[in-house]
């Protein structure tokens, strides 16, 4: 029985030209937009003598206007709707507590269970960012048969889970426990696209650096392939 050798091709099926990973995972429009409602809550919520029923339906109004807003500039509308399910679903929460800051509830939630979900993908050798960057490149999951990426995924995931989503949670954790709306309110906004922006340069300068440095980078997942395979030329 001949021998299976394997030997590593590089994928040539996308352009040579290295994409940006910023470009990759989105601008800072949906983070902005997505602080527009909260924003609107605080402020209603003081402009009305902290009436938790003004600020909610200014909130919604806002969250509608958004979406409207971005639908008329090409955005999806299950994108759309999911805003503003979101923003009405944190205003009634709030409304049903009787608590402004519980506006801010999902905000708290989501972010422990991205960090929990982005841990744990990491752990199991899945790193949440491969995953998305794989289905944005049109990859599938091409990069996980590559261990440098696999390993420059995981280095470069580990950047979201501390840096952007344990942070929030302890940020938005303390002020909501503390009862700061408008803290809130502030923190919402430092902590969009400032911080995602912060997130993504520090995570894409982990990633180049985590790369072996022959590596074609992450548009050429190199896989391994059983006998009659050569190494592709790199163009």
């Amino acid at each position: 029985m001949a021998m299976r050798q394997a030997c590593i091709v590089t994928d040539q099926s996308t352009p040579a030209r290295e994409v940006p990973l910023r470009d990759l995972l989105g601008g800072r429009a949906g983070a902005v937009d997505a602080s527009v409602p909260p924003v609107v809550f605080v402020i209603a919520w003081l402009v009305s003598g902290r009436s938790i029923g003004w600020a909610a339906a200014a909130a919604i109004t806002a969250g509608v206007a958004v979406g409207v807003w971005r639908l008329s500039r090409g955005r999806r509308v299950t994108a759309s709707v999911a805003s503003v399910a979101a923003v009405s679903l944190a205003a009634f929460i709030a409304l049903r507590t009787g608590r402004a800051e519980d506006f801010f509830l999902i905000q708290l939630l989501s972010n422990v269970a991205s960090a929990l979900a982005w841990t744990l993908s990491i752990l199991i050798r899945w790193p949440l960012l491969g995953v998305v960057v794989g289905i944005v490149l049109g990859q599938k999951t091409r990069w996980r048969r590559d261990p440098g990426l696999v390993r420059a995924y995981g280095n470069a995931s580990w950047v979201w889970v501390l840096g952007q989503y344990l942070l929030r949670v302890l940020v938005f954790g303390l002020l909501w426990w503390s009862g700061w709306v408008v803290a809130l309110g502030v923190a919402r906004v430092v902590l969009s696209w400032p911080l995602v922006a912060a997130t993504l340069t520090v995570s894409a300068v982990v990633l180049r650096k985590s790369l072996p440095e022959d590596h074609p980078g992450l548009r050429h997942p190199r896989t391994e392939l059983g006998t009659g395979s050569a190494r592709t030329p790199r163009q």
